[in-house]
């Protein structure tokens, strides 16, 4: 790679210092002014930005490209973050620049069109977010206008992503006097519909939902400067593309334009070409890469010992995501590990979003130490601490392989990623890993294998019961499983073979099997095993989570 201005020597990685004249520019004074006519010296005078109407990076022009480790010791404000923000950012214990960040911010706080690559976990949210804030809120009277339009859209791929960049944009956006809506299907569209009449500061939406708002006149994108666009790969893989281009059409062409994405497929390419304008393209710990602190391990296992080694992996101390090609197949491994006493919940299509959102709390809380996950179900999760990552299924492509795997090893920590293999997935294994770029220790493993407890340390606890995951269909009255039992509470569910009853907080009967929820409040019921209190219900399709301790046979239940 050539050096210069645009392109620093990539021998090694480069350690900022507070006397390096980058630091020095990163911390000079920023004002956002309109597209064209930023305030920016970076590059110098002779290679100043072109305006909007200029030739597109990636046909006229290259796309200035900075890759590898930035080891920096300046800080957001030395970045150019102003203090409203850092300090939002120093109450939550966010002091230190990620790689990703303190590679695009320079960029993106002047207004520059910016395409950054990351892994899942490398900061990339607080990259775009902070820039966005930084530029709406200059305008702080458009801000109070009742009625107003959005002036910023971020799109995401799934429902998960969309609420967990709304959470870590809530305090920013609180700080600076904005609002924001998300916007996805699954739920009733009318609080979202309220919420634009209202006025709204900042879109983040899935493509679909808004679309469907767009075309009803609910929402309009005319007044929109920043546009954003998350896990952009993933949303290529799901077919989200021709959405997101007519969505970025109804924008204005003059307003800042950012994406981020773990890989750059051509498809994603296409996008970046079309609508940004000479971005500035930063590599940071790419997700097309394995990062150095994964320990990747593959277990060839006979099929029957399947069930006990995910089992004995577990219930070793700590989060852990497992991962499965179907919605089935999620649904049933969460189900036999809890009747083997490790408490999981599942996270597939076919869930409810109240399910969905249940589910994810009581893994995110440590309730449930086992996440049991379909590939596109769990594309963009923010769990911190996951120890280890199981493919229960090897995925069928790579880059899956590394999208799984980044549910561990997020913000620099370390973790451990095992495979199992079957006698006859042992040629799929092996191109999969060659492909992925990884060389795995493989080792010939069953249930009682020391390897187990060098991958996963710790004593192995099962709870008996774990959490109880009843199914439900969607309406009808009858029974479900083979047992009978009933849970007493007020929350509303349809759980069993298709019966319509009530689960929740309340104490009821927990019977052996899997049975009948009853109909109506039973607060002094007793458990036959123990201590029982139901504290999901979830609608049509989704699931009623049981959470069983052990305590005396006959204790009432309350």
């Amino acid at each position: 790679m050539p050096s210069g201005p645009d392109h620093p020597p990539s021998a090694g990685p480069r350690v900022l210092g507070t006397g390096d004249p980058l630091v020095a520019w990163v911390s000079a004074p920023r004002t956002v002014s309109p597209r064209g006519a930023r305030s920016c010296s970076w590059p110098p005078a002779a290679e100043q930005v072109a305006p909007p109407s200029g030739p597109r990076a990636g046909r006229d022009l290259p796309i200035p490209v900075h890759e590898g480790p930035l080891l920096t010791s300046a800080s957001f404000a030395d970045l150019g973050v102003p203090t409203i923000l850092t300090d939002v950012l120093a109450e939550r214990g966010i002091t230190v620049p990620t790689p990703i960040q303190a590679a695009t911010l320079p960029d993106s706080l002047p207004g520059r069109d910016v395409l950054g690559r990351g892994r899942t976990g490398s900061g990339k949210t607080y990259a775009f977010l902070l820039p966005m804030v930084d530029r709406l809120m200059a305008d702080a009277q458009a801000a109070r206008r009742r009625g107003r339009k959005p002036r910023a859209l971020i799109l995401a791929p799934t429902r998960e992503l969309v609420r967990q960049i709304d959470e870590a944009l809530q305090p920013l956006a609180a700080a600076a006097g904005l609002s924001s809506v998300t916007i996805f299907g699954g739920v009733g569209q009318n609080p979202q519909v309220r919420a634009l009449q209202a006025g709204v500061d900042v879109l983040v939406a899935c493509p679909g939902r808004l679309e469907d708002l767009i075309g009803q006149g609910f929402a309009d994108l005319g007044q929109v400067q920043v546009s954003i666009l998350d896990e952009a790969d993933h949303m290529s893989d799901l077919g989200f593309l021709p959405a997101v281009k007519r969505l970025l059409d109804r924008t204005p062409s003059g307003g800042q334009r950012m994406l981020f994405s773990a890989t750059l497929d051509k498809a994603v390419d296409v996008v970046a070409k079309r609508y940004l304008v000479r971005p500035v393209t930063h590599h940071a710990d790419s997700e097309q890469s394995p990062v150095d602190s994964m320990a990747h391990h593959v277990l060839h296992i006979d099929g029957a010992d399947r069930l006990p080694v995910l089992t004995d992996l577990g219930a070793a101390p700590g989060r852990t995501v497992m991962f499965t090609r179907t919605k089935h197949g999620a649904k049933k491994l969460a189900k036999q590990l809890n009747a083997a006493g490790v408490p999981s919940v599942d996270l597939h299509g076919n869930l409810s979003q109240n399910a969905r959102v249940r589910n994810l709390e009581a893994f995110h809380s440590g309730k449930a130490s086992t996440l049991v996950a379909t590939d596109i179900a769990a594309r963009g999760i923010h769990v911190d601490d996951v120890a280890l990552v199981v493919h229960a299924d090897p995925p069928v492509e790579h880059k899956a392989y590394l999208h799984r795997s980044g549910r561990t090893a997020r913000a620099g920590a370390s973790g451990t990623v095992v495979t199992l293999m079957t006698d006859d997935q042992v040629r799929d294994v092996r191109s999969l890993t060659r492909a992925a770029g990884i060389r795995p220790t493989i080792t010939r493993a069953t249930p009682a294998h020391p390897v187990l407890t060098e991958l996963a340390p710790g004593e192995r606890t099962l709870v008996p019961g774990g959490l109880v995951v009843e199914s439900g269909a969607a309406n009808g009255n009858g029974h479900g499983g083979g047992g009978r039992g009933r849970s007493g509470g007020n929350a509303h569910a349809r759980t069993g073979g298709g019966g319509r009853g009530r689960a929740g907080g309340g104490g009821g009967r927990a019977g052996g099997g899997g049975g009948r929820s009853g109909g109506g409040r039973n607060a002094g019921g007793r458990t036959g095993a123990g201590r029982s209190r139901t504290t999901q219900g979830a609608s049509s399709g989704g699931s009623v989570v049981a959470f069983s301790s052990s305590s005396r046979s006959g204790s009432r239940s309350r």
